[in-house]
Protein backbone atom coordinates (compact mmCIF):
# COMPACT_ATOMS: atom_id res chain seq x y z
CA UNK A 1 0.00 0.00 0.00
CA UNK A 2 3.40 1.99 -0.04
CA UNK A 3 2.82 4.02 -3.44
CA UNK A 4 -0.67 4.49 -2.76
CA UNK A 5 -0.90 6.23 0.39
CA UNK A 6 2.64 7.05 0.96
CA UNK A 7 2.63 10.14 -1.61
CA UNK A 8 -0.93 11.75 0.86
CA UNK A 9 0.88 10.71 4.16
CA UNK A 10 4.24 11.89 3.27
CA UNK A 11 2.97 15.35 1.65
CA UNK A 12 0.99 17.61 3.13
CA UNK A 13 0.38 18.99 -0.97
CA UNK A 14 -0.53 15.80 -1.97
CA UNK A 15 -3.26 15.79 0.94
CA UNK A 16 -4.49 19.55 0.61
CA UNK A 17 -5.05 18.51 -3.45
CA UNK A 18 -6.49 15.45 -2.12
CA UNK A 19 -9.30 16.83 -0.03
CA UNK A 20 -9.76 19.79 -2.22
CA UNK A 21 -10.44 17.01 -4.88
CA UNK A 22 -12.95 15.14 -3.20
CA UNK A 23 -14.81 18.29 -2.42
CA UNK A 24 -14.70 19.39 -5.92
CA UNK A 25 -15.71 15.76 -7.19
CA UNK A 26 -18.79 15.72 -4.41
CA UNK A 27 -20.18 19.58 -6.05
CA UNK A 28 -19.75 18.84 -9.48
CA UNK A 29 -21.33 15.24 -8.74
CA UNK A 30 -24.27 16.64 -7.52
CA UNK A 31 -24.83 20.14 -10.50
CA UNK A 32 -23.31 17.39 -13.20
CA UNK A 33 -26.64 15.08 -12.56
CA UNK A 34 -28.62 17.94 -13.72
CA UNK A 35 -26.41 19.06 -16.32
CA UNK A 36 -26.84 15.98 -18.01
CA UNK A 37 -30.19 14.90 -17.29
CA UNK A 38 -31.48 18.68 -18.21
CA UNK A 39 -28.59 19.09 -21.27
CA UNK A 40 -26.85 21.97 -19.96
CA UNK A 41 -23.84 20.76 -20.89
CA UNK A 42 -23.30 23.97 -23.76
CA UNK A 43 -24.25 26.49 -20.87
CA UNK A 44 -21.06 24.29 -18.16
CA UNK A 45 -18.67 24.67 -20.88
CA UNK A 46 -19.71 28.28 -21.65
CA UNK A 47 -19.69 29.78 -18.35
CA UNK A 48 -16.14 27.27 -17.63
CA UNK A 49 -14.65 29.25 -20.52
CA UNK A 50 -16.99 32.83 -19.86
CA UNK A 51 -15.24 33.49 -16.65
CA UNK A 52 -11.83 33.82 -17.86
CA UNK A 53 -12.17 37.48 -18.93
CA UNK A 54 -13.54 38.53 -15.71
CA UNK A 55 -10.45 36.35 -13.56
CA UNK A 56 -7.85 38.26 -16.31
CA UNK A 57 -9.50 41.41 -15.40
CA UNK A 58 -9.37 41.24 -11.80
CA UNK A 59 -5.50 39.50 -11.53
CA UNK A 60 -4.73 42.31 -14.04
CA UNK A 61 -6.14 44.55 -10.86
CA UNK A 62 -4.20 42.44 -8.58
CA UNK A 63 -7.84 41.69 -7.33
CA UNK A 64 -8.72 38.17 -5.85
CA UNK A 65 -9.09 35.56 -9.24
CA UNK A 66 -12.25 34.23 -7.56
CA UNK A 67 -13.85 37.69 -7.01
CA UNK A 68 -13.35 38.30 -10.82
CA UNK A 69 -14.89 34.43 -12.06
CA UNK A 70 -18.16 35.75 -10.02
CA UNK A 71 -18.29 38.59 -12.10
CA UNK A 72 -17.83 36.90 -15.48
CA UNK A 73 -20.03 34.19 -14.53
CA UNK A 74 -22.52 36.97 -13.66
CA UNK A 75 -22.19 38.72 -16.84
CA UNK A 76 -22.48 35.62 -18.46
CA UNK A 77 -25.63 34.08 -17.34
CA UNK A 78 -27.36 38.06 -17.44
CA UNK A 79 -26.12 38.45 -20.89
CA UNK A 80 -27.77 35.28 -21.89
CA UNK A 81 -31.28 36.11 -19.98
CA UNK A 82 -31.32 39.53 -22.15
CA UNK A 83 -30.58 38.34 -25.54
CA UNK A 84 -33.29 35.76 -24.63
CA UNK A 85 -35.59 38.26 -23.71
CA UNK A 86 -34.95 41.11 -25.99
CA UNK A 87 -34.65 38.95 -29.50
CA UNK A 88 -36.18 35.86 -30.92
CA UNK A 89 -33.03 33.80 -31.09
CA UNK A 90 -32.93 30.68 -29.15
CA UNK A 91 -31.07 29.93 -25.79
CA UNK A 92 -28.56 28.09 -28.02
CA UNK A 93 -27.66 30.71 -29.69
CA UNK A 94 -27.57 33.23 -27.26
CA UNK A 95 -25.29 31.28 -24.98
CA UNK A 96 -23.21 30.74 -27.85
CA UNK A 97 -22.87 34.50 -28.59
CA UNK A 98 -21.57 34.91 -25.16
CA UNK A 99 -19.62 32.28 -24.75
CA UNK A 100 -17.63 33.53 -27.79
CA UNK A 101 -17.65 37.03 -26.68
CA UNK A 102 -16.33 36.66 -23.45
CA UNK A 103 -13.70 34.15 -24.17
CA UNK A 104 -12.43 36.46 -27.15
CA UNK A 105 -12.43 39.37 -24.64
CA UNK A 106 -10.91 36.72 -22.00
CA UNK A 107 -7.73 36.39 -24.73
CA UNK A 108 -8.08 40.25 -25.64
CA UNK A 109 -6.83 41.46 -21.86
CA UNK A 110 -4.37 38.36 -21.64
CA UNK A 111 -2.92 39.52 -24.65
CA UNK A 112 -2.25 43.09 -23.49
CA UNK A 113 0.03 41.87 -20.44
CA UNK A 114 3.26 40.54 -20.78
CA UNK A 115 2.93 38.78 -16.76
CA UNK A 116 -0.22 36.48 -17.54
CA UNK A 117 2.30 33.58 -18.98
CA UNK A 118 2.42 32.20 -15.28
CA UNK A 119 -1.19 32.85 -14.30
CA UNK A 120 -2.90 32.20 -17.62
CA UNK A 121 -1.38 28.11 -17.15
CA UNK A 122 -3.02 28.73 -13.56
CA UNK A 123 -6.44 29.58 -14.95
CA UNK A 124 -6.80 27.49 -17.41
CA UNK A 125 -5.62 24.26 -15.78
CA UNK A 126 -5.50 25.19 -12.22
CA UNK A 127 -3.37 24.19 -9.14
CA UNK A 128 -4.28 21.48 -7.28
CA UNK A 129 -1.17 20.91 -5.87
CA UNK A 130 -0.49 24.40 -4.55
CA UNK A 131 -4.05 24.40 -2.86
CA UNK A 132 -4.22 25.84 0.57
CA UNK A 133 -6.50 25.03 3.61
CA UNK A 134 -8.38 28.78 3.28
CA UNK A 135 -9.09 27.62 -0.39
CA UNK A 136 -10.51 23.72 0.66
CA UNK A 137 -12.86 25.99 3.50
CA UNK A 138 -14.23 28.32 0.50
CA UNK A 139 -14.90 24.73 -1.83
CA UNK A 140 -16.24 23.39 1.22
CA UNK A 141 -18.76 25.82 1.78
CA UNK A 142 -19.20 26.09 -1.26
CA UNK A 143 -19.94 22.36 -1.41
CA UNK A 144 -22.15 21.72 1.40
CA UNK A 145 -24.35 25.38 -0.38
CA UNK A 146 -24.83 23.21 -3.42
CA UNK A 147 -26.05 20.09 -1.58
CA UNK A 148 -28.43 22.06 0.26
CA UNK A 149 -29.84 23.84 -2.39
CA UNK A 150 -30.15 20.89 -4.68
CA UNK A 151 -31.84 18.64 -1.75
CA UNK A 152 -34.37 21.69 -1.24
CA UNK A 153 -35.15 21.76 -5.00
CA UNK A 154 -34.99 18.40 -5.48
CA UNK A 155 -38.74 18.10 -6.98
CA UNK A 156 -38.56 20.95 -9.01
CA UNK A 157 -35.13 20.00 -10.68
CA UNK A 158 -36.16 16.59 -11.25
CA UNK A 159 -39.03 17.94 -13.11
CA UNK A 160 -37.37 20.01 -14.90
CA UNK A 161 -35.19 17.66 -15.83
CA UNK A 162 -37.43 15.51 -17.41
CA UNK A 163 -40.86 17.35 -17.77
CA UNK A 164 -40.42 21.19 -17.78
CA UNK A 165 -43.96 21.62 -18.28
CA UNK A 166 -45.26 19.68 -15.26
CA UNK A 167 -42.99 21.93 -13.45
CA UNK A 168 -45.40 24.60 -14.17
CA UNK A 169 -48.04 22.12 -13.41
CA UNK A 170 -47.31 21.35 -10.14
CA UNK A 171 -46.95 25.18 -8.92
CA UNK A 172 -43.16 25.52 -9.32
CA UNK A 173 -42.15 29.07 -10.94
CA UNK A 174 -40.30 27.12 -13.92
CA UNK A 175 -37.75 30.11 -14.60
CA UNK A 176 -36.94 30.61 -11.29
CA UNK A 177 -36.04 27.14 -10.88
CA UNK A 178 -34.12 27.14 -14.15
CA UNK A 179 -31.87 30.30 -13.39
CA UNK A 180 -31.23 28.69 -10.18
CA UNK A 181 -30.31 25.92 -11.57
CA UNK A 182 -27.67 27.75 -13.75
CA UNK A 183 -26.65 29.62 -10.76
CA UNK A 184 -25.48 26.46 -9.11
CA UNK A 185 -23.39 25.45 -12.24
CA UNK A 186 -22.17 28.69 -11.93
CA UNK A 187 -21.17 28.73 -8.36
CA UNK A 188 -19.22 25.08 -8.91
CA UNK A 189 -17.54 26.83 -12.11
CA UNK A 190 -16.65 29.40 -9.89
CA UNK A 191 -14.94 27.81 -6.75
CA UNK A 192 -14.00 24.75 -8.66
CA UNK A 193 -11.42 26.84 -11.07
CA UNK A 194 -8.86 27.79 -8.15
CA UNK A 195 -8.21 23.41 -8.28
CA UNK A 196 -8.34 22.27 -11.69
CA UNK A 197 -9.03 25.18 -13.81
CA UNK A 198 -11.64 27.05 -15.97
CA UNK A 199 -10.80 24.30 -18.60
CA UNK A 200 -10.84 20.77 -16.86
CA UNK A 201 -13.80 21.93 -14.88
CA UNK A 202 -16.32 21.39 -17.22
CA UNK A 203 -14.76 17.62 -17.67
CA UNK A 204 -15.74 17.10 -14.06
CA UNK A 205 -18.92 18.56 -14.23
CA UNK A 206 -20.10 15.74 -17.24
CA UNK A 207 -17.60 12.94 -17.21
CA UNK A 208 -18.38 11.60 -13.62
CA UNK A 209 -22.60 11.85 -14.04
CA UNK A 210 -22.23 10.68 -17.97
CA UNK A 211 -20.83 7.60 -16.18
CA UNK A 212 -23.33 7.02 -13.76
CA UNK A 213 -25.81 7.66 -16.04
CA UNK A 214 -24.87 4.97 -17.93
CA UNK A 215 -25.90 2.46 -14.85
CA UNK A 216 -27.92 4.19 -12.66
CA UNK A 217 -31.99 4.37 -12.81
CA UNK A 218 -32.52 6.92 -9.89
CA UNK A 219 -31.74 10.66 -9.26
CA UNK A 220 -29.76 9.46 -6.15
CA UNK A 221 -27.97 6.60 -7.26
CA UNK A 222 -26.59 8.59 -10.29
CA UNK A 223 -25.61 11.16 -7.46
CA UNK A 224 -23.89 8.74 -5.69
CA UNK A 225 -22.00 6.86 -7.90
CA UNK A 226 -20.83 10.00 -9.83
CA UNK A 227 -19.81 11.05 -6.94
CA UNK A 228 -18.05 7.95 -6.39
CA UNK A 229 -16.50 7.77 -10.14
CA UNK A 230 -15.14 11.20 -9.47
CA UNK A 231 -13.55 11.05 -5.76
CA UNK A 232 -11.24 7.49 -6.91
CA UNK A 233 -10.53 9.23 -10.48
CA UNK A 234 -9.02 12.59 -7.89
CA UNK A 235 -7.49 9.62 -6.23
CA UNK A 236 -6.02 7.82 -9.17
CA UNK A 237 -5.40 10.87 -11.20
CA UNK A 238 -3.05 12.34 -8.34
CA UNK A 239 -1.30 9.27 -8.11
CA UNK A 240 -0.22 8.91 -11.55
CA UNK A 241 0.61 12.81 -11.61
CA UNK A 242 2.96 12.19 -8.66
CA UNK A 243 4.69 8.61 -9.83
CA UNK A 244 5.24 9.63 -13.16
CA UNK A 245 5.40 13.85 -13.58
CA UNK A 246 2.03 14.10 -14.96
CA UNK A 247 -0.02 17.52 -15.14
CA UNK A 248 -2.37 16.99 -11.71
CA UNK A 249 -5.72 18.48 -12.91
CA UNK A 250 -5.50 17.00 -16.70
CA UNK A 251 -4.98 13.70 -14.86
CA UNK A 252 -7.38 13.80 -12.88
CA UNK A 253 -10.53 14.20 -15.78
CA UNK A 254 -8.28 12.05 -17.95
CA UNK A 255 -9.43 8.93 -15.89
CA UNK A 256 -13.16 10.47 -15.61
CA UNK A 257 -13.28 10.27 -19.12
CA UNK A 258 -11.52 6.91 -20.05
CA UNK A 259 -14.09 5.51 -17.07
CA UNK A 260 -16.66 6.84 -19.10
CA UNK A 261 -15.55 4.61 -21.95
CA UNK A 262 -14.93 1.65 -19.81
CA UNK A 263 -18.22 1.73 -18.93
CA UNK A 264 -19.65 2.55 -21.99
CA UNK A 265 -17.78 -0.87 -23.34
CA UNK A 266 -18.54 -3.15 -20.42
CA UNK A 267 -21.87 -2.04 -20.35
CA UNK A 268 -22.46 -3.16 -24.15
CA UNK A 269 -20.47 -6.56 -23.98
CA UNK A 270 -23.20 -7.80 -21.31
CA UNK A 271 -25.93 -7.06 -23.39
CA UNK A 272 -26.92 -10.38 -25.41
CA UNK A 273 -26.55 -9.93 -28.83
CA UNK A 274 -29.69 -9.33 -31.46
CA UNK A 275 -30.17 -13.21 -32.22
CA UNK A 276 -29.56 -14.20 -28.25
CA UNK A 277 -32.50 -11.64 -27.06
CA UNK A 278 -34.93 -12.74 -29.73
CA UNK A 279 -34.79 -16.90 -29.27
Amino acid sequence: MGPLLDPFLDNEFMLRALVAGCLVALACAIVGTFVVLRGLAFIGDALAHGVLPGIAGAVLLGLPGILGAVVGATVMIAGVDLVRRRSRLSGDTAIGLLFVGMLALGVVIVSRSDSFTGDLTRILFGEVLGISWDDIAIQLAATVGVAAVAVICARPFLMLSFDPGQTQVAGFRAGVYEWLMLGLVAVTVVVSFQTVGTLLVFGMLVAPPATAALVARRIGAMMAIAAGVGVVSVAVGLLLSYHYDLAAGASIVLVEVVAFFVTLIARGARRPAPAAAAA
